[in-house]
């Protein structure tokens, strides 16, 4: 027999703790954390659920929410490469990025990029 399913096992745990058990019992019971049963029983308290919340920032609230209609017009002027983005967000928008992070919003709008400089 394997590992039960995670909604199964969240299941089983809440299901031990409204028998009566403690926190600590269902923990070492399940062999799962203490805060593991905590962060259950408040999640189901608070959502009627034991689906995990989601996880992230839903994005769109990083450092480059506000300029993406920028950087898809300099897109869209020309070939630029990422080095060259991220300089002119520094430059003109006062926004001092990671070229990483220009390539995941590019990536997100589902624009490409030149990969090298000019004269290269």
């Amino acid at each position: 027999m394997g590992k039960p399913h995670p909604i199964e096992l969240r299941t089983r745990v809440v299901a031990y703790v409204d028998e009566g058990h403690g926190h600590r019992e269902a923990a070492r019971h399940f062999r799962v954390s203490r805060r593991f049963v905590n962060e259950l029983i408040k999640l189901r308290r608070e959502t009627g659920s034991l689906a995990p919340r989601p996880q992230g920032n839903g994005g769109g609230h990083g450092k480059l929410a506000g300029v993406t209609g920028w950087i898809e017009a300099c897109v869209a002027k020309g070939e630029i490469t990422l080095d060259e983005l991220a300089t002119e967000l520094a430059e003109t928008h006062g926004i001092d990025v990671h070229r990483g992070t220009v390539w995941r919003v590019l990536r997100g709008l589902g624009l490409t990029h030149k990969k090298r400089p000019s004269g290269a």
